[in-house]
């Protein structure tokens, strides 16, 4: 079978990643959905998710050439891609994670300078902007639980996925996850930041065992909860033509298996097929908690 290249993991010490040879950017077109469903056993909903279509443009606004009024396009694109999974009493967990989403689409609507083509100190920049977006929303869902006390300690995981061209970075907080599907073969890129992750990290508990600890479900790391503060893990990739990413929520990766995820993605190239049968197959395997999955499927023209 062939062998996946790793996620290019952040240098904590320099703050970069490895950089490769320059190349004139290749053009990449992006098919995408996303669906969210409660679930069986849940009454309401609170996983949230967001993809966005991130593009620039010129609008002429008077000019002494043919053209006024007209706006131009850039042909270069970004894609934004969101899911989070809320936790907290009552409706604690759906506002939680319905805040996180809305900061973060905010943050990189005002602030994230996106655009920028990623080379040394920019790529630095970006990855630096990219942490201060779940910091921000951190802050946020702290702050708010503090002037309300019937939400203390509301929080929400939050896996996010941003690209401009063939460079993707993941961000990522909590336990939903970041898949991606290359030749066949599924790679979990995102760690699960739980206790019982934590106890297979140190041997004292194997991945079998993991699938049916009791406390599977305790997350270590969050935005917003009891506390302030976010550790904040974040990868970089260069996607290939026919890369598949796959962002979910617990919701589906409890109940589906990844080897029946990969089944799904096989099976259904087109990300609104592939969506729903994912859904379904959560649905069919008792359907525990809300589930959530957002799939995006990549051509890469060089």
């Amino acid at each position: 079978m062939p062998m996946l290249r790793p996620a290019e993991t952040l240098d904590e010490s320099t703050g970069e990643f490895p950089t490769g040879d320059a190349a004139p950017p290749p053009r990449v077109v992006v098919t995408f959905d996303g669906l969210t469903h409660p679930g069986k056993v849940r009454e309401n909903n609170e996983d949230h998710f967001l993809v966005a279509r991130l593009s620039k443009s010129m609008h002429v606004c008077k000019t002494s050439l043919p053209g006024d009024g007209k706006t131009t396009p850039a042909e270069e694109e970004g894609y934004l891609v969101i899911v989070a999974d809320g936790m907290g009493g009552v409706a604690a967990g759906e506002r939680a994670s319905a805040l996180a989403v809305e900061s973060v689409e905010q943050f990189v609507q005002n602030t994230l300078k996106w655009f920028l083509h990623l080379d040394g100190a920019e790529e630095h920049q970006l990855v630096s902007e990219l942490r201060q977006g779940l910091e921000r929303a951190d802050r946020t869902i702290i702050d708010l639980a503090r002037m309300n006390p019937a939400l203390h300690g509301m929080g929400t995981t939050l896996t996010m996925a941003y690209s401009v061209g063939t460079d993707l970075f993941i961000v990522h907080a909590g336990d939903s996850r970041a898949y991606l599907f290359r030749d066949g073969e599924l790679e979990q890129l995102t760690t699960d930041h739980t206790l019982v992750q934590a106890l297979v990290d140190g041997g004292a508990i194997s991945p079998a065992d993991a699938r049916r600890h009791p406390r599977r479900h305790v997350v270590t790391n969050v935005i917003g909860g009891p506390s302030p503060g976010v550790d904040v893990e974040i990868h970089k990739l260069v996607l290939r033509d026919g890369d598949v990413l796959l962002i979910c929520t617990d919701g589906l990766t409890e109940p589906v298996n990844d080897a029946a995820i990969a089944e799904v993605l096989t099976q259904h190239r087109n990300p609104h097929d592939a969506c729903n049968r994912l859904v379904e197959r959560a649905l069919s395997g008792g359907g525990p908690d809300n589930v959530t999955a957002a799939v995006l499927r990549y051509q890469v023209d060089l």
